[in-house]
């Protein structure tokens, strides 16, 4: 039990690593906003092509 009580301060205090985790976050949070832009502008594109379709289709 001695020996634990320092180790758990040795790793509290450790802060190597912690960039790597950082730069995957900001990695994720970019993904997920390309994302959710990509899926509203490829519908908006779709209803527009769609539109052009009916108006061209019509004539």
């Amino acid at each position: 039990m001695r020996n634990l009580i320092p180790l758990v301060k040795a790793l509290y205090a450790d802060e190597s690593g912690q960039d790597l985790v950082e730069y995957a976050l900001i990695a994720v949070l970019v993904a997920l906003v390309a994302i959710s832009g990509l899926t509203s502008l490829g519908s908006t594109i779709a209803s527009k092509y769609n539109s052009i379709t009916s108006t061209v289709g019509a004539q």
